[in-house]
């Protein structure tokens, strides 16, 4: 596997560890701005909006730059931002910055899946996407872990200037290890744009961004959950994080294999265990070994999905390879806004810590419902189209197939 990789994987590991802190630093953000938790809460919608503006604008800039230098460019908006976060005078400025940061993700993701393809031999693209993606779960093990401990000892500040320090990082092994890549064509936008006309797209998108929004209700406050309801020390939140980062590690390699195996069922499972954990956690979250196996099975679920979603997903939108790679983490972080929004609702009407995970089982089986639908339509005459096929050397093929088209990290 070529070096390039590294570049992509510590940059996935930049972009996952600054998502996923905001979850650890809430009641520190609340306390320096004055304002509650719920609102406190609105930047990870925040950066879920800049994550969804993000993916078709980039990607329509995108067109016209060489890979890498698009690399390049969306690791420079993303170290900007998380300083400006570190240094926001005022809660506004933080949400803004916020928004800043999140804009290249979706993209960083699209563009980094193809160059990943590209890199490797036929055989070895799966293998060669998901070492870029273990970055995005070893953030969840590793990076945020450590992030929500510097916070404790340094103050939340302090976070972000250390991601801001991975995004020089991320900068330096991209312009040093990956290749030049070649100017994509114009027309290629057109044609992936075309995409967004076919129902079976936009139920796979509403699939991941209302069933997993279930998971982000619930997720983006574990920090006061673990301290208010489990009674846990502010000092075990980080190593909660990291239980379920864990589970998020071997929900991606179960969830890949799964994947090829059977795909709409294994969206169905995917789903329906979700929902189950979510009433699990509301009604045993206050025991603590309870709470650490459920952080752990809520982490296993939710990234055993993303590998399922990804592929039903690209094999919907079969010839637009970037945006659908891009949109998938769009989709995902709509359900990180409306996750977080509706359980800051729940929270701030009264209901308690623990009720946004009703709220969250619910979101789960509607998603489960939109799945349904969407395997009842191919069933009934109008299937997902199969991804994108290599072209074989000497095959005369349109430009915009000649790309790579992503694979599920399996």
């Amino acid at each position: 596997m070529p070096l390039a990789l590294l570049a992509l994987a510590i940059g996935a590991f930049s972009i996952g560890t600054t998502e996923f802190v905001a979850m650890g630093i809430l009641p520190d953000v609340a306390r320096t701005f004055g304002v509650s938790i719920p609102a406190a809460g609105h930047m990870i919608s925040g950066y879920a909006i800049g994550v969804v503006i993000g993916v078709p604008l980039l990607t329509a800039v995108g067109t016209r730059l060489d890979r890498k230098r698009m690399l390049l460019a969306l690791t420079a908006v993303f170290t900007v931002g998380n300083l400006a976060s570190a240094l926001a005078p005022s809660f506004e400025f933080l949400l803004a910055s916020r928004v800043l940061t999140a804009l290249p993700h979706g993209a960083f993701f699209g563009t980094g899946a193809i160059v990943a393809a590209s890199l490797v031999p036929v055989t070895k693209r799966a293998r060669a996407i998901s070492l870029m993606l273990v970055g995005l779960s070893v953030a969840n093990v590793v990076g945020v872990p450590a992030a929500t401990f510097a916070a404790q000892a340094l103050g939340w500040r302090s976070t972000f200037l250390l991601i801001a320090g991975f995004g020089a990082l991320t900068l330096f092994a991209l312009a040093r290890l990956v290749p030049d890549q070649q100017t994509r064509a114009e027309s290629s936008m057109r044609s992936e744009l075309g995409a967004l006309a076919r129902g079976q797209v936009w139920l796979a998108l509403a699939i991941g961004a209302v069933g997993c929004g279930g998971m982000f209700a619930t997720y983006s406050y574990i920090s006061p959950i673990m301290t208010d309801v489990t009674g846990f020390s502010a000092a075990a939140v980080p190593v909660m994080l990291a239980v379920y980062g864990a589970g998020m590690t071997a929900g991606m390699l179960v969830g890949g294999r799964a994947a090829d195996r059977a795909l709409l069922p294994s969206i169905y499972l995917g789903l329906g265990t979700i929902a189950l954990t979510l009433l699990a956690v509301f009604a045993l979250v206050q025991f603590k070994l309870a709470a650490v196996v459920l952080m752990f099975l809520l982490g296993f679920a939710s990234n055993a999905l993303v590998p399922a979603l990804q592929m039903r997903l690209m094999n919907a939108a079969a010839d637009a390879p970037s945006l659908a790679a891009g949109l998938n983490h769009a989709a995902l972080n709509v359900a990180n806004a409306a996750g977080a929004w509706l359980g800051g609702a729940v929270i701030a009407a009264g209901y308690g810590l623990t009720a946004p995970s009703l709220t969250g089982a619910g979101l789960a089986v509607v998603g489960l419902g939109l799945a349904g639908a969407s395997g009842v339509l191919e069933r009934r005459g109008r299937p997902v189209q199969a991804a994108v096929e290599t072209p074989q050397p000497g095959s005369e093929v349109p430009a915009e197939h000649e790309e790579p088209a992503p694979v599920a990290a399996a």
